[in-house]
Order: C-alpha cells, then sequence, then structure tokens
C-alpha cells in the first residue's frame, strides 16, 4: 500500500515536469527551427528598403507604401561614401519560369544581384564560377542557378555549365550551380530555385532600380565589420548619407527603412514567450497535486516512524539532523518523479515531427530538476520541521 500511494503521489509530479518541461523543449526547439530558416537572411547584415520587415497594421502598410524604392543611383552613393561598411549590394527578385527544350521549372526565383551579393550572402558554387565583373558592368545574360533548377532543366545528371537556359524569351548562358540547401522548416526552399543574374540583365525584364514607389522594389544588402558592435555606426552612416542624398530636412521622418534580422527573431521570441508562459501554468497544477502527495507521504512517514524518532533523538541526534533526514527524503521522492517525466519528454525527441528537429536542452533538463527540488523542499518542510520538534520521551511511548 505504501508503495502504491507513493507511485500515485510522483504521478503528479511526472506528469506536471513533463508538461511543462515538454512544452520548453517543444517551444525552444520550434522557435530554433523557426530562426534557423531565417538563417538566409545573413548575420551582421542591414538591408535597406522602403517596407519594414515588420509590419503591424493595415495603417502602417499605407503610410509607408508610397515611399520611394531604393534606387541604384542611391546604391552608387553608398558604395562612393561608406567607410564602415565590409560588403555591399543591391539586390532585387521576382517569380519566373525557366525553360531548355522542353523541360521547365515554374518556380523560378529570378534575382538580380551586383557585383558584391557574394559578400554580403552565402554562394556555396559547387560548379561552375561567380560573376566577373565584366559580366555585371557589361549587363551579360549570364546566370547562376539552384539545386532544383539544374535538375529540372539538366535531368539525369547533365553538366549545366556552358548550357543555355530561356528566362522570359532570353538565352542565358549557365556559369555555375549551387550546392543544394534543402527545404527549411518553415518551406523556404532557400537559392534552391534561384535563377541568380546580372542586376543589368534583371533590369531588361523588370523596372526597378530607378526609385520609383510602383516598381519592383529594390534592396540595398549592407554587412557591417566585427568591431562595430550592434551595426550602429554602419547604421548611423547609412542613415546620413541617405536622408543628405533624399533631402530630407532634420525634422522630416525617414523615407526608407534600415532592416534587421533580429527583428524577425524578437517578434517570434514574444510569441514563443507566451507559449512557455501557457505552459508553464497547466504543468503547474499537475506539479502542485503532486507537491500535496508528496508532503502526504510525509505527514504519513513521520507518524508511522515517531519512536525512531524518539529513539534517535534519546542516543543524541540533533534536531538538524532530524529534519534534513526527512527533508533529504522528500526532495528524493520529488527529484525521482521529475527525472521519470524527463525521460518521456526525451522520449519526445525520437518522435517523427517531419521537418521539425526536437531537442531536449542542458537548460531544461536543470529546470526540471530544479522544479523538482524546489517542489521537494516545499513539500517535506513542514512534516520534517514537525519532526524535528518531536519530544523524545513522548515519541519513544508512542
Amino acid at each position: 500500500m505504501n508503495l502504491l500511494r507513493t507511485v500515485l503521489s510522483l504521478l503528479g509530479v511526472t506528469i506536471g515536469i513533463f508538461a511543462i518541461i515538454s512544452v520548453f523543449t517543444l517551444v525552444d526547439s520550434l522557435e530554433k527551427n523557426i530562426k534557423d530558416s531565417f538563417n538566409f537572411l545573413g548575420s551582421d547584415i542591414l538591408y535597406i528598403s522602403k517596407m519594414p520587415f515588420i509590419i503591424k497594421s493595415r495603417e502602417e502598410w499605407l503610410s509607408y507604401r508610397n515611399r520611394p524604392n531604393p534606387s541604384f543611383s542611391e546604391f552608387e552613393t553608398l558604395q562612393k561614401r561608406l567607410t564602415q561598411n565590409t560588403g555591399l549590394c543591391i539586390s532585387s527578385s521576382a517569380n519566373g519560369i525557366a525553360t531548355r527544350e522542353n523541360n521547365s521549372f515554374n518556380e523560378t526565383q529570378l534575382i538580380g544581384v551586383s557585383f558584391g551579393y557574394k559578400d554580403v550572402s552565402e554562394l556555396d558554387i559547387i560548379k561552375g564560377r561567380y560573376f566577373s565583373r565584366s559580366d555585371i558592368f557589361s549587363s551579360r545574360n549570364v546566370v547562376i542557378i539552384g539545386d532544383e533548377v539544374k535538375k529540372a532543366l539538366f535531368p539525369n545528371n547533365e553538366s549545366a555549365i556552358g548550357k543555355e537556359i530561356k528566362i522570359r524569351n532570353s538565352k542565358f548562358l549557365v556559369i555555375g550551380v549551387l550546392k543544394r540547401e534543402g527545404e527549411s522548416f518553415l518551406g523556404f526552399s532557400s537559392k534552391d530555385g534561384n535563377a541568380i543574374m546580372p542586376f543589368g540583365s534583371y533590369r531588361k525584364f523588370f523596372t526597378t532600380g530607378t526609385g520609383r514607389s510602383n516598381e519592383v522594389g529594390a534592396t540595398i544588402i549592407v554587412k557591417g565589420g566585427e568591431e562595430d558592435l550592434g551595426l550602429l555606426e554602419l547604421e548611423g552612416e547609412i542613415t546620413g548619407i541617405l536622408r543628405t542624398r533624399r533631402g530630407l530636412k532634420p525634422k522630416e521622418e525617414d523615407t526608407f527603412s534600415i532592416n534587421r534580422p533580429e527583428a524577425i527573431a524578437n517578434e517570434i521570441g514574444q510569441v514563443f514567450d507566451i507559449l512557455s508562459i501557457a505552459g508553464t501554468i497547466i504543468g503547474g497544477f499537475s506539479i502542485l497535486i503532486g507537491g500535496f502527495g508528496i508532503a502526504n507521504i510525509m505527514f504519513v512517514s513521520v507518524k508511522e516512524r515517531t519512536n525512531i524518532i524518539g529513539i534517535q533523538k534519546s542516543l543524541g541526534a540533533k534536531n538538524y539532523f532530524i529534519l534534513f533526514q526527512f527533508l533529504f527524503e522528500a526532495i528524493f521522492l520529488s527529484v525521482i518523479g521529475g527525472l521519470a517525466g524527463l525521460v518521456l519528454v526525451y522520449f519526445i525527441t525520437y518522435l517523427p515531427l517531419g521537418s521539425l528537429v526536437v531537442t531536449l536542452t542542458v537548460k531544461n533538463v536543470a529546470i526540471g530538476l530544479g522544479v523538482s527540488s524546489i517542489i521537494g523542499t516545499l513539500s517535506g518542510i513542514i512534516p520534517a520541521a514537525l519532526a524535528a520538534r518531536l519530544d523524545p520521551v513522548i515519541a519513544i511511548r508512542a
């Protein structure tokens, strides 16, 4: 009966720890997978565009939509005047179709870039080469394609280098093929579906880089240096140059947005903080029940061992010895329940959840054991104190 009572009491702690740590683990894993999906945005990078990354209302969007897009001439001005950057590029993208003979890839992401694209974006070219300066400045019809485009247009492991493909009825010479990156957790195909071409070649198809608000948007990408912590100096320099370039008065608001990838991460973090709080509340009720169960076990244990406590005290045992003896038992029982909950969470990491990779971190293990220890301490402190205060003579007679 004592064993059954103990197991049932520990079940509350087990379920509580399982509920809390499983929520923490899933939330942390989900947050990490989502943030990893935005790795293509790069680190130490600033994106200059007319819209901010995060728009919270329709009113905000309406206030931004008539802003001028970054222009190629502004890119050239930054190229001449910036001193705090280690990379600079102007880029624009649009959906398109790439074809070759009877093969086509209908989900091609056409990207026009300046020469500095390789400095602000990780390009793993496994075959061929990057653009030469002559390719860029002469706006040659050359293209670097992603793995999905290559497989669709050049099946049966056929080499793509030096072959021609058609984009919007114009012939492009393939000079490079990117390494496969695979689909991310959010479904971004990364660069696998890209067809990257010189910015001038891209402008033959799309009106962009003129600065008008109704054109295909362009983005100026700037990479900062490691010594510029937070890229504050770079951001200040960009702001000053663009405000001067656009003739903005001191009291006028910026007509451009300087975006940071971490802005998206911060928004994601706020959502997951709420989920973590909800999981903590749900698991807290289970742990509370388990805590009362352990407290009940300890009260019964003190009553059953009252005469033993009296004998220990008559032989010279101090009050703190009795106190810590029962307190240790309560903490030990609670930690056992917590470990059982953590084992169940560990099994979750082996469940197939599609592209979501679930990982039980050391931090969450420490939280589980810490919460278990605290519950054991709170549940056992009163019974342990009562046992320590027992009169040895009365205790022996009991």
